[in-house]
């Protein structure tokens, strides 16, 4: 299905998902591979990540094969890799070559050969392709870049218990990276998920007050009950210039009851008034952050609104059954 570069930030959103609980206890859901050495994993990595294993010979053990094909996410990383390009042609030709897969009738798993420090997620991703379904991912940057960000998300923890998966406290989204995020009432009352994301204004559409919790005290509430007659158009200009007006001091969290129906409405008519998206990408940009928003159809038929109102005219028919 081939190799894809993915930002941090998409990374970051992936292991931020959540239905009922965390999407990290869905087994088919996420395989995170750490291709650094034993040491630099030992001292941190990514929170459930695994380090791909070396036989007694030197090859990479990685997971088996079945697990590679049904797992939606596989995302490999290295120390710092920034591009696919980390070898010309006939380099990648030659690694191609040495590319030894043995499926293993005792052990549950495929063998691959050593590839050099540089490029290591690269390489490793070139020998899983052939048995994914989708995409296999390297993370630009690889741990460095991510960590940089996330620091929160280091962790030395090896192993992880079904029950711990389920009690995984996911953060909320981030719309646009270090700027805006996208989150639920509980999220936006956490001072440790303030403070890591470097908050420091908030947004709350809904009728619920919230605790001033933001570093600052910047706080916008729009008091939108989440209902087919509810008037959120009216509140969207306020809305964007109150983010706008933070731009310059932190990030903003925009934020409702559950963080699926007028938080992420209102995200996407920011993205409309930020970044002149047509409603279509701002709707697939927010639901490629999180994957379970769904605006209910009065604020749909509002947004379609609010998109005309910017470029005078409709842009994106919301009659489809996308929408």
């Amino acid at each position: 299905m081939g190799i894809e570069l993915c930002e941090p930030s998409y990374l970051y959103n992936l292991l931020n998902q959540y239905r009922r609980v965390s999407r990290l206890a869905e087994p088919n859901y996420l395989c995170l591979l750490d291709a650094r050495s034993q040491r630099e994993y030992n001292e941190s990595h990514i929170v459930t990540a695994r380090r791909i294993l070396q036989s007694p010979t030197g090859e990479y053990l990685v997971p088996d094969l079945e697990e590679l094909r049904c797992v939606r996410h596989c995302v490999v990383y290295d120390c710092e890799t920034n591009s696919l390009d980390c070898c010309d042609h006939e380099e990648e030709e030659e690694e191609k070559a040495q590319v030894q897969v043995e499926t293993q009738i005792t052990c549950p798993g495929f063998w691959i050969s050593p590839a050099a420090e540089e490029g290591a997620a690269l390489r490793h991703a070139q020998g899983l392709d052939r048995f994914r379904h989708h995409p296999v991912l390297v993370l630009r940057g690889g741990y460095q870049s991510f960590s940089a960000s996330y620091h929160f998300l280091r962790t030395q923890k090896v192993l992880w218990m079904p029950q711990e998966l389920d009690n995984f406290q996911p953060y909320p989204v981030e719309i646009l990276p270090g700027r805006l995020y996208l989150g639920n009432f509980k999220q936006a009352c956490d001072q440790q998920i303030l403070k890591d994301l470097k908050i420091k204004a908030q947004v709350n559409i809904s009728e619920q007050p919230a605790a001033l919790s933001a570093e600052g005290g910047r706080h916008l509430q729009v008091a939108v009950p989440d209902s087919l007659e509810a008037d959120l158009l009216s509140s969207l200009a306020s809305i964007c210039h109150f983010i706008d007006a933070q731009q310059d001091d932190g990030a903003v969290l925009l934020f409702s009851s559950l963080g699926i129906s007028r938080s992420s409405a209102a995200a996407m008519a920011y993205l409309m008034h930020s970044c002149q998206f047509s409603l279509k990408r701002a709707w697939n940009h927010v639901l490629k952050c999180k994957s379970n928003v769904r605006p209910h159809r009065g604020f749909v038929e509002q947004l379609s609104a609010w998109e005309t109102q910017i470029y005078g005219t409709r842009v994106t028919d919301v009659s489809e059954p996308n929408y």
